[in-house]
């Protein structure tokens, strides 16, 4: 049994040396990104077992990609390297106020190989959560009708789907994205958007109209991130607004809507309450702005137990 999978294309994230405009930075450090695979990462590293299901180029960076999967313990059954598609990529541009900036390089995805009737179903059974964001339909077309069957069969069989917007408008337009997105709804339960996302799919940033209208499509289980401002969550009509966590430092804001994802799914699965599941999301949120990477700063379970009061730190 698997408590969460998660379907995407995966990236090397060069991360660079220094701040400022990429036209100035002369070195960079490999790492692996990608926002679905982050996610994967963050809930391995909480103790709780999960699977992604992807392809990657049969090249040293798939190669790479895959063992560093491999190492943080996911399920990598169904991921395949595939010829004749180069792994992912993108550099990434940091400034010394946190921001950050990226440049893809992922047209002929390895992932554009996947097609619908590949989903294995008795691996969708075995999960709790199917997680899923807005990037992987983005980055090709064809994956398009393969993130559908995956919700569809998800739904077939009773499992929570989770459901974080990302989108990035770097890889296709907001007409786009909010036609292919809206198309999901039918298929989701619960939903984890930014205010700027939330307005570009139901035409507001207003949360009670947010709620409102996620619930015309069916959907009464509506968080929305803030960033400084916190977030506030709706879940079947109760509504809370949580206080950001704030961090303390921000060197590197990639990855923080991963981060507060991973929280939420965790608190899903422990069965807290809203306002426990917001501050946990929260805090995971402020932890990785803190560190350089897309996933580097994702806390692991003993961490969060020292935040939260419930286990001692040990100096090390």
């Amino acid at each position: 049994m698997l408590d969460v999978i998660t379907i995407g294309d995966a990236l090397v994230a060069m991360t660079p040396t220094s701040s400022g405009r990429l036209r100035f930075v002369h070195s960079f450090e490999k790492k692996v990104g990608g926002a679905e695979l982050n996610v994967a990462i963050g809930c391995a590293r909480l103790g709780l077992k999960a699977g992604w299901i992807s392809r990657l180029g049969n090249d040293e960076f798939g190669h790479y990609i895959l063992q560093c999967v491999r190492g943080e313990g996911i399920d990598t059954t169904h991921v395949q390297l595939v010829d004749g598609y180069p792994t992912s990529l993108y550099f990434k541009e940091i400034f010394d106020d946190g921001r950050a900036g990226s440049y893809y390089y992922r047209s002929n995805s390895p992932t554009s190989t996947m097609r619908p009737e590949q989903i294995d179903e008795a691996y969708v059974e075995q999960a709790k959560i199917v997680h899923i964001s807005g990037v992987f339909p983005a980055v090709a077309k064809t994956n398009r009708e393969v993130l559908l069957r995956l919700v569809q069969l998800a739904k077939q069989k009773g499992k929570l789907v989770t459901f974080d917007p990302n989108i990035r408008l770097k890889l296709w337009s907001a007409e786009e994205a909010r036609e292919t997105l809206l198309a999901l709804m039918p298929y989701i339960d619960v939903v984890l958007a930014g205010e700027e996302e939330a307005d570009l799919l139901v035409g507001t940033t207003e949360p009670a109209e947010i709620f409102a209208r996620f619930a015309q499509l069916g959907i009464r289980h509506v968080v929305i991130k803030r960033g400084e401002r916190g977030a506030v969550g709706n879940r079947d009509g109760e509504v809370l607004d949580h206080p950001a966590i704030p961090a303390s430092v921000v060197v590197d804001s990639v990855g923080a809507g991963d981060g507060f994802a991973v929280g939420y799914l965790y608190s899903l699965l422990q069965g807290w309450d809203l306002q426990k599941s917001l501050h946990l999301a929260n805090l995971i949120g402020s932890i990785v702005v803190g560190v350089r990477g897309d996933n580097e700063g994702l806390p692991y379970l003993d961490e969060i137990e020292v935040y939260l009061g419930q286990k001692q730190r040990i100096e090390r």
